[in-house]
């Protein structure tokens, strides 16, 4: 099996919440300004310290992370395990493909919000900068294996998305289903197979 080189940095997505301008002032006040506590692996992205309650269904997560910047629209990214404890079907998209994604209540301490749609189990995917789309020879939108090397959990995983743009770093995402079921964290290397 060939592999491309250098390995690429996993990162791995818990359960989290863009939000919309709009969405911030209803669930946090008017005016108020979101609070970055930690930068994420892509540049000018950040994990916030504020979290909200969403509710489905059949139940609620409480503490679930807020990430910033604001967004055009509100966005809820959970695991498929997520998804079955609040009662919820979403598709796997990539992010910002919402239209036909099923709704739901995200509470806030100043008020709650009734999305008609928005919750998606994001598709796995590869973040590259043009620069290192040249070196892997891949381009925005193709589809690759990457492969991940843990004693006991050895696993390929397919249908990974490549998305490239000036503003991204390299890093492989997943959500934490796809992560535990490869044993893998965040910092692990992985690995593009190539055909």
């Amino acid at each position: 099996m060939n592999l491309k080189q250098p390995g690429i940095v996993a990162g791995v997505s818990n359960r989290h919440v863009h939000l919309s301008r709009e969405d911030v002032e209803v669930l946090f006040g008017k005016d108020y300004k979101l609070t970055p506590i930690k930068d994420l692996g892509q540049p000018g992205q950040f994990a916030c310290q504020e979290t909200v309650i969403i509710v489905g269904p059949k139940g609620a997560i409480e503490k679930v992370r807020v990430l910033g910047p604001e967004r055009k629209e509100t966005q809820v990214e959970i695991s498929l395990t997520d998804a079955f404890k609040i009662g919820v079907r979403p598709p796997v998209r990539d992010s910002g493909d919402l239209e036909g994604t099923p709704g739901i209540v995200i509470v806030g301490p100043k008020g709650s919000v009734i999305k008609e749609k928005g919750v998606i189990i994001a598709k796995r995917h590869i973040h590259m900068h043009t620069s290192d789309a040249e070196k892997y020879g891949v381009k925005d939108k193709d589809i690759v294996k990457v492969l991940v090397e843990k004693e006991g959990r050895r696993l390929i995983f397919d249908d990974v998305l490549i998305r490239v743009s000036e503003k991204y770093a390299l890093e492989f995402h997943v959500d934490t289903d796809e992560a535990n079921a490869a044993l893998l964290k965040t910092g692990d290397l992985v690995y593009i197979i190539e055909e």
